[in-house]
């Protein structure tokens, strides 16, 4: 769809970070921009709202199908845009030759496309990671001093919206039950996840994931399959102790080392995966093999994504606040032997017993806050009925927000008395943040601070 934005009146649906990024740029092309948000005091609220004073509509990423001015918007007459299209087409304007590579799954997204970012900048690429991690897509294009390379982390609610962007090379990193809640069922969130391949010229797919495995067949282009096994002609895999190249080598019956396994930092199995890639994204626009190694020597995981926060009396205390589904919680706990568990939250429709079943082995003691614990709980003492158990209230005291840290406090010193040398004390929650906290990286940080307070007496 090719928009015109000059004197055109835009409904911008949603004031956060990518519906403020998108008025913003429409503006500058001479749009008459009106912004509706419930939630924000100087934008229009759902009943001040009449269609006909708009010539389109464009939907934030966040916003739920069956919101009543989304129920409204879709059942106009009117265009419905989003925020990667309208980038999409200012691309065309601005940077026409820019490159977009594009990303998504369950888990894993953020550290891949900034895995892959950083391997395109060492090759000396002018490259940026955006999307759900920096600036918003829109952001990233809509610049004096244009990109040559976009690396674009895409959520299943941006998927849902978006037809038009086309992708150099798409990744899927995995699919496992997450957002049910805004999506309805698994199906609808798969479908919107494997959307990403629609336009993309080659697919690059794990594996080592059976519904990835499973829905591949629907992108009938080139499919790049990694695994954390030997690779077939045509992948991307682990020898021994290296990740090896079959699918972009002048003869897939001969193997270019990519970099050894020591080369990832943390080098556990889905970081590993993750590396694998980044490396085949960053193989589709010719990086080399040296420059990739060279990239993953150097990079380290951002914050909240398995962090050790402090080690003493061979115990460690570790934040992955990220991990903020069970698929995530999963991959985290059976990096570990030993594990003293932090979990709960908002669960946005998952169910805990997979997740319970799989690790119950590595988990020696549970404990439990948020809204959806109870949920937590039940999978455990259903499956896991010898791991004991611990619910935290939230004390009266503590505020989401505010300046007490009692909540966190708690926890850590739960924790403190459950763990013994060769133990980890993990905070892998398997929900999201938000009953309780700002962000999830509100929640690390508090548990940083907990733990810092209590453990280390800083």
């Amino acid at each position: 769809m090719v928009i015109t934005f000059e004197n055109k009146r835009f409904l911008v649906l949603g004031a956060g970070v990518t519906g403020s990024a998108v008025a913003r740029s429409l503006q500058s092309r001479g749009g008459l921009v009106s912004i509706a948000d419930d939630n924000a005091p100087d934008a229009f609220k759902s009943e001040e709202v009449n269609f006909s004073d708009f010539d389109a509509v464009v939907i934030s990423p966040g916003w739920r199908q069956d919101h009543p001015l989304v129920v409204k918007a879709l059942g106009s007459d009117l265009p419905i845009l989003n925020e990667i299209d309208i980038a999409w087409q200012i691309r065309a304007d601005l940077a026409p030759q820019q490159k977009w590579l594009a990303l998504t799954g369950t888990n894993g997204k953020t550290t891949t496309v900034e895995m892959t970012a950083k391997i395109l900048q060492t090759a000396g690429l002018n490259a940026v990671a955006c999307g759900n991690v920096g600036d918003t897509v829109i952001e990233s294009v809509d610049r004096k001093d244009p990109y040559d390379y976009l690396v674009l982390e895409l959520s299943s609610f941006q998927l849902h919206w978006a037809k038009d962007a086309q992708f150099v090379a798409a990744a899927i990193l995995n699919i496992a039950d997450d957002h049910l809640d805004w999506h309805g069922t698994f199906d609808a969130y798969a479908d919107a996840k494997f959307s990403i391949l629609d336009r993309a010229e080659i697919a690059i797919l794990n594996a080592d994931d059976g519904e990835v495995v499973q829905r591949a067949n629907r992108f009938t282009g080139r499919k790049v399959f990694f695994s954390l096994d030997t690779p077939a002609p045509g992948e991307i895999g682990v020898v021994e102790e290296l990740l090896v190249d079959r699918a972009f080598v002048a003869d897939p019956q001969e193997a270019a080392m990519i970099c050894e396994l020591k080369d990832i930092t943390p080098t556990v199995p889905h970081n590993v995966s993750n590396a694998l890639a980044a490396a085949a994204l960053a193989r589709t626009v010719d990086v080399s093999h040296e420059n990739i190694q060279r990239a993953l020597q150097e990079f380290t995981p951002g914050r909240h994504r398995i962090e050790t926060v402090y080690e003493n009396n061979s115990v460690a205390w570790i934040d992955d606040s990220k991990a903020t589904n069970p698929h995530a919680a999963s991959a985290s706990l059976m990096s570990h032997l030993s594990v003293v568990w932090i979990a709960g939250g908002l669960a946005k429709g998952a169910e805990m017993d997979s997740l319970v079943q799989r690790c119950k082995s590595r988990i020696k003691a549970a404990i439990l806050i948020g809204t959806d614990r109870h949920l937590i709980e039940h999978a455990l003492r259903t499956h896991a009925p010898d791991v004991p158990v611990t619910l935290i209230d939230t004390p009266a005291e503590y505020t989401r927000g505010g300046d007490s840290n009692a909540l966190m406090e708690l926890v850590v010193s739960k924790a403190l008395t459950l763990a013994k040398p060769g133990d980890t004390v993990l905070m892998a929650p398997a929900c999201a943040s938000m009953d309780q906290f700002v962000s999830y990286a509100d929640r690390g940080d508090r548990f940083a601070a907990a733990v810092r307070k209590v453990v280390a007496h800083e």
